[in-house]
């Protein structure tokens, strides 16, 4: 039987949690958000900027781990802990997460400190508008907007008041290598050579 929802009603996570049908889905303050499946160059550069993350952190015994989609990051807004109050759970294309206390069986319970969303035609306003804000008030540390058809990386870090500032723009030239910092894993660069290599 085919699962019937309705667009305009608000859900909780505890609602999420009953659809059990293969499609994905995110809810942002209660609302249903539906999700594309990925196009290859997203998950190459998906899978690149994971492999790069994950070899980091084993080299460094580092304490963070790195998680890619489909992975469901609950983003309570007062630090609601049960499902029935939470309205807002995302699949962040990557996420880093170095506070163990926020990981669980089913994901992550809080904002992580590292939040990459891969771009594709139907999602750059909700990456770049919606979930800005929300990854912004959630206080996550660093959001990393990425595209693979630029192709261009914008790097978004709060500034002393929480609130993002202008996105860092890292848009390298074909054969031109950049490095990029990840701020939250000091000594990480992430090379966009490798990173966009399938795709240019």
């Amino acid at each position: 039987m085919e699962l019937t929802l309705d667009m305009n009603k608000r859900y909780t996570y505890a609602d999420y949690l009953t659809w059990l049908d293969d499609k994905r889905r995110e809810l942002v303050n209660g609302f249903i958000h539906l999700m594309a499946a990925p196009r290859t160059a997203h998950e190459a550069v998906s899978i690149s900027l994971t492999t790069d993350i994950t070899n980091f952190i084993r080299k460094n015994n580092c304490k963070c781990r790195v998680f890619g989609a489909p992975f469901d990051v609950r983003l309570p807004q007062n630090g609601e802990r049960k499902d029935n109050e939470i309205y807002t759970v995302v699949q962040p294309d990557v996420c880093l997460v170095c506070d163990p206390s926020k990981l669980d069986v089913r994901g992550c319970l809080g904002a992580p400190d590292l939040m990459v969303e891969i771009l594709s035609p139907s999602s750059r306003r909700y990456d770049l508008d919606k979930k800005l804000h929300l990854y912004e008030r959630s206080g996550v540390k660093e959001y990393w907007v990425i595209s693979p058809e630029t192709p261009d990386v914008n790097v978004f870090l709060p500034d002393e008041d929480g609130t993002y500032g202008d996105a860092v723009v890292y848009a390298p030239i074909k054969g031109e290598r950049m490095l990029i910092p990840v701020s939250v894993l000091p000594g990480l660069e992430i090379d966009t050579d490798l990173l966009f290599r399938d795709i240019l």
